[in-house]
Parts: C-alpha cells; structure tokens; sequence
C-alpha cells in the first residue's frame, strides 16, 4: 500500500518585529517578566494589508517550491485555523486563488492550536484514499495581533502571527506519517474562547465597547489541562506506533509557552535534546506554531530520512492532538534555506 509523508515544507513570519518591551508597557509587566515567564523575546505581526490568506499562500508557495511540485498537481488544500480572513468563504479558498491550485478541493478546519495536526490528518485520509489526488497542501496560520487585548498580559505577551505549510506526497518504504490519535474535551470549551461574533453572540457596538471581541484564555486553568490530557495522549500514541520515547529523534509540539515546554518533556520520558523550538523569536503563533517549527529544523539540516518525529498539540475547545511521523523529505536543507530558529538559543537561555 502506498505511504504519504511530508515532501515539502516552508513558513512564512510577516515582517513587524514586535519586541517583549514594545509588548511590555501595555499589558502592564516588564519585559524581563514576559521572557521569564513564557521564553519569549520578540514576536511578529501582519502588516495592516496581510490578512491570514496571504501568509498562508506564501507558506504553501515556500513548500511547493522546496518540493519541487507545481501547484496545479495539488488535489486537496486544508488551511487551518481560528483567525480565517471572513466568517465566509473559508481562507482556504482565498489561498487557492492566490497560488493558482486550481484543480484542488479546499476547505477550512478550525481546532484552535491544534489544528495543524487535524488537518494533517484529514489530508492524509484524502489523498491515502484517492489516488486521483497524490499531494495536499496542508496550511497552519493564525493572525493573533487582531483578536489580542493588547492589555490583557495572560495573551498580550504570548501571540504572535505566522503560517507554515507542509506538503503531503508519496514517500518510499515505511516512511511517512503513522499513528495519529485526535481528542476533544468539550467540558474544557470556557477555558479558551472569543465571546462575540458568531451566532450566540453577534457583533455589535454593544460587543466591540465591552471587548467581547478579543481572544480570551485562562491561563492557569490551560496549564491544568496540558498537565493532566497531553502526557496520556503521546504515551497512548507512541504504544500503539510501537515507539519508545527514547526513539524519538525530533519533539515538536505547539509552541504555546516555553517554561511550560520545558516541564512538559520530563513527564513525557523525552530525551531533553528532542525538543524543538522556535517561540524565543515568534511566540505562540497558533496553528502556525508546529509547521512553523518544522520547516526551521527542515531548513537548518536536522531532519534525515529514517529520523522519528513526534508532533504534540493542545488548544481550544479544548482539543489534543498527537501524531508519528517517520521523515521522508531530503536530509540536509537547500541551497535557498535561510536562517530559522529551530534551535532557538535565547529560549533555553530564559529558563
């Protein structure tokens, strides 16, 4: 039976380098508190004309390019996110315009900070099941700085803007993506969420004036969550991919706040050198924040064939995600590559 892996990745961080002091006046802490308390040191934000579709398209441009795939042999594009440019038409469709895939189906998937590896999976089911379409564009991409209270210090210093891409193809052997095990916890659905604007609650200046509008989070409540749901899901994933903990060569997990990172790895028995990292210099981008990650370590070189790679995500809802993934692509990165942040010095340093 034929494997799908990833063939391809690329990211794209619009260019408004916003720094932990530009952050830290507003939301009322300093900017020593912010990266002491989350390893963030700058984040980016969209420019007043980018909307999620236009970082999403030059992500996915970024990844075909690597895989070397025109965007007319693309079958299927899934954009996720929970930032999409209108309530309607999906974001999904705006990116197909713009990179010309335009024999591809389209659609949005909307699970917060986890919908990265939803949408992989959903890709996956596609084109491992129609063979009419061999390669998905999956997109993760979120605009945070619009829906922020830029007040609000429990989100204000965490997010920041961003969309990665991967493209999923045929890949040789046993390679390619493995078990994947997706979970919703609806009772958990208060902890993360925008009040206003959909059909409980539509906008209205009575909304706009009260900020019911903005991206609300309980923090406190959200790190109860990821401690006591996120270890028993990878350890569930990785029994039934056969895979030891120490068998992992690559940890990239949704890269929602660096100390809890650091706490998280021991409890799930990783080796420490697997993690990796980008938050140090985009903070939490959403469903941007693993394919962002992963196209850094791709283009760094650290990715070979063979290497055993864990994805891990949480987010509102709240939703878990878990998936394997055995690494197909090419072993070193491309003479184009630039620099990325997959290592992310500056972040450990914070600890």
């Amino acid at each position: 039976m034929q494997r799908y892996g990833i063939c391809g990745t690329g990211s794209y961080l619009p260019p408004i380098r916003v720094s932990n002091e530009q952050v830290a006046a507003a939301a009322g802490v300093s900017a020593e508190w912010i990266e002491r308390k989350t390893g963030i040191r700058e984040r980016r934000h969209a420019r007043p004309d980018q909307a999620s579709s236009d970082l999403a398209a030059r992500a996915a441009r970024n990844a075909l390019e690597q895989a070397g795939v025109r965007a007319s042999e693309v079958g299927c594009v899934v954009v996720a996110t929970s930032t999409p440019d209108h309530p309607q038409p999906a974001t999904a469709n705006l990116v197909q315009h713009l990179i010309g895939a335009d024999h591809a189906a389209v659609f949005d998937l909307n699970a917060v900070c986890s919908g990265f590896v939803y949408a992989l999976e959903v890709a996956h089911a596609l084109v491992r099941d129609d063979g009419r379409a061999p390669y998905a564009l999956v997109i993760g991409v979120d605009v945070y700085s619009r829906v922020i209270d830029h007040s609000d210090r429990r989100t204000a210093v965490l997010f920041g803007d961003g969309a990665g891409a991967v493209l999923l193809g045929p890949v040789p052997g046993h390679q390619g993506l493995g078990v994947t095990h997706l979970r919703g916890v609806g009772a958990g659905h208060s902890l993360i969420v925008v009040p206003a604007g959909g059909s409980r609650l539509p906008a209205s200046a009575r909304t706009v004036a009260d900020g019911s509008h903005f991206f609300r989070m309980d923090g406190r409540g959200v790190r109860d969550f990821v401690t006591e749901h996120v270890p028993r899901l990878v350890h569930e994933v990785l029994e039934a991919g056969g895979v030891r903990p120490e068998d992992i060569d690559h940890f990239v997990p949704h890269q929602a706040n660096g100390v809890m990172l650091l706490d998280l790895v021991p409890a799930l028995g990783l080796p420490a050198s697997t993690l990796r990292t980008t938050l140090g210099r985009y903070g939490n981008t959403g469903a941007a924040s693993i394919p962002v990650t992963l196209d850094a370590a791709h283009r760094e070189g650290l990715l070979a064939p063979g290497d055993r790679t864990l994805f891990a995500a949480f987010g509102g809802g709240m939703n878990l995600a878990a998936s394997l993934c055995t690494w197909a692509g090419p072993s070193r990165a491309s003479s184009r590559s630039r620099p990325s942040a997959a290592a992310d010095p500056g972040f450990r340093a914070a600890r």
